[in-house]
């Protein structure tokens, strides 16, 4: 069975205001540094994008989101992937969680039960991170049913199958960054703890 991995670089970044694959928190940009993670543990990784993205990711392996699933958010990202890899399980993860680490990652997919449709990373306010995310390929036409009844909401999609909870040693890393504060913040915190 083949794990492919995505890194989700498509969102608009309306609330950064600058495309957030692009930030640095460790002298690399974040689609890089998620590449960097997922690599290791999938066959083969690709950028998850949307089109007007595709030439930042020139000399990049990129899953462009297909025309008939533009604008619904990040579905759009996985049901572009089933589509075009329909053997594949999919572990996912947005380029917006610069706490996110190799072993967070690994551990989440040792846990995940044999027979499992999907498994998130789960807080603490009982919500899924449908973006730090395993869907086996079983997910797709539950998916792509929901799509055609206009529902295009991952964390509902999870919440409806009762997919598998991940609750991660420390819920930092699931801490999303999407406006200038927050990564102002974050890159502080993280120089703070680099110069120590």
């Amino acid at each position: 069975m083949a794990l492919y991995g995505l890194a989700v670089c498509g969102g608009k970044s309306l609330r950064m205001g600058t495309d957030k694959s692009q930030l640095q928190y460790f002298g690399i940009t974040q689609a890089d540094r998620v590449i960097n993670l997922l690599s290791p543990l999938c066959d083969e990784v690709f950028i998850s994008c949307n089109r007007t993205q595709s030439s930042i990711f020139e000399n990049k392996k990129t899953l462009a989101d297909l025309p008939e699933f533009e604008d619904i958010g990040p579905m759009a990202a996985l049901l572009s992937a089933f589509k075009t890899y329909p053997n594949a399980d999919f572990l996912i993860a947005g380029c917006d969680y610069p706490f996110l680490t190799a072993d967070a990652l690994s551990d989440f997919l040792s846990a995940i039960q044999k027979g499992t449709i999907a498994a998130a990373f789960y807080n603490s306010e009982e919500k899924y991170e449908p973006l730090l995310a395993w869907y086996a390929q079983d997910a797709a036409p539950l998916l792509l049913e929901r799509f055609e009844r206009g529902h295009h909401s991952l964390q509902h999609f999870l919440r409806e199958i009762n997919a598998e909870k991940y609750i991660p040693v420390s819920e930092k890393v699931m801490l999303s960054v999407d406006s200038p504060e927050a990564y102002d913040q974050v890159k502080a915190a993280l120089n703070v703890h680099h110069e120590n």
